[in-house]
């Protein structure tokens, strides 16, 4: 009779999820003719376990993102040296403890928010707070971002305001979208970045922060900098 089953370990679980993901990326990125240094890899959260955020520390990953801060503080509260990113709208009585977790908050979508971080920025005393602008390439989906035509106006928003620095930016595909509608959304976005790079809106290095679990690899090969991974790292149970 053959033995049992050992028991699953949480680790080890996680760490082949890491590494297939990883290596999907590294050949992604050599697709686009990049290095695989040049993507970094959200873990995001919303369906991980204690255990399961323990477990991806252990093998070392660093940089987590949740799309609703109360989650995101009771995450933080478990691995509070991690880098936590904020990828969800950010409702306005949320707002200061979101600037005190989070490394950086990717949802940017109005002069009046950017208004608003900068003053709990300044009042929570920290360094500039570095955000990410969200843009919606389709807004007939009613989903939350900047158009595309008020993109450089709100930048230079953001420009004037001293307590917050604009990393980059940040966009969602169409759920269910077919290859060319993907392709089109992440270049749009690159092609964006490009454009405010050349008006002096944004850093030389802008960070894209674009493409999940079902069309990360895609997102990579559009030029993605920073790629927002959940089901793919956490399986739901």
């Amino acid at each position: 009779m053959a033995d049992p089953d050992p028991p699953s370990d949480p680790v080890a679980g996680f760490g082949v999820r890491l590494d297939e993901v990883r290596q999907r990326i590294d050949a992604a990125a050599a697709r686009s003719g990049r290095r695989a240094a040049a993507v970094r890899l959200l873990a995001v959260t919303k369906t991980a376990s204690d255990a399961d955020l323990h477990a991806a520390w252990a093998v070392g990953q660093r940089q987590f993102a949740h799309n609703r801060v109360q989650n995101l503080q009771r995450q933080h509260a478990q691995l509070p040296a991690a880098d936590w990113h904020l990828i969800g709208p950010l409702q306005s009585n949320k707002a200061r403890r979101a600037v005190g977790l989070c490394t950086c908050i990717q949802s940017l979508a109005s002069g009046r928010q950017a208004l608003a971080l900068q003053r709990l920025a300044s009042e929570l005393q920290r360094g500039p707070l570095a955000i990410m602008v969200q843009v919606n390439h389709h807004p007939e989906d009613g989903r939350h971002g900047v158009r595309e035509q008020d993109l450089p106006s709100l930048l230079e928003e953001c420009a004037a305001l001293d307590h917050l620095r604009v990393d980059g930016l940040m966009t969602l595909a169409p759920q269910r979208a077919e290859e060319a509608v993907l392709r089109g959304t992440f270049a749009a976005l690159r092609q964006a970045a490009e454009q405010a790079r050349c008006a002096g809106l944004l850093p030389e290095q802008a960070e894209l922060s674009m493409g999940m679990s079902n069309d990360y690899e895609t997102a990579i090969e559009e030029g993605a900098t920073l790629v927002r991974v959940g089901r793919a790292l956490f399986p739901s149970t």
